[in-house]
């Protein structure tokens, strides 16, 4: 079993940064690839990043791209999401994901095995 814990939530100001963090845990944790998507109320869930464990491999949604960045602490089992320049769009709940198998499509949630239980992000304007 494979437990994910996000950190670095919070309610900040349009143009802040956050910092979330993911620690992931296990008996034996490897995965293919970590990813980070949001939910906002009325919303489905959205792909926001993803990092290949091995290759370090990165994707982002468009309405990211350039604003926030993903990165790993392989030592530490730990992925990062960095947002910069946040806006009020960007205000949900985040949530991280492993994917422990091949995944050749890591932008959909059907790839992702294990989910954290999300932290709160808001923006206001």
């Amino acid at each position: 079993q494979v437990q994910l814990v996000e950190s670095g939530g919070g309610l900040v100001q349009a143009g802040d940064s956050l910092r979330l963090s993911c620690a992931a845990s296990g008996r034996t944790f490897r995965s293919y690839a970590m990813g980070w998507f949001r939910q906002s109320p009325a919303k489905e869930r959205e792909f926001v990043a993803t990092i290949n464990w091995s290759s370090g491999n990165l994707d982002y949604a468009d309405s990211v791209k350039d604003r926030f960045t993903i990165s790993r602490d392989n030592a530490k089992n730990t992925v990062y999401l960095q947002m910069n320049s946040l806006k009020p769009e960007d205000t949900a709940v985040y949530y991280c994901a492993a994917a422990i198998g091949y995944a050749p499509h890591p932008h959909r949630a059907y790839e992702y095995d294990y989910w954290g239980q999300g932290t709160q992000v808001t923006v206001s304007s």
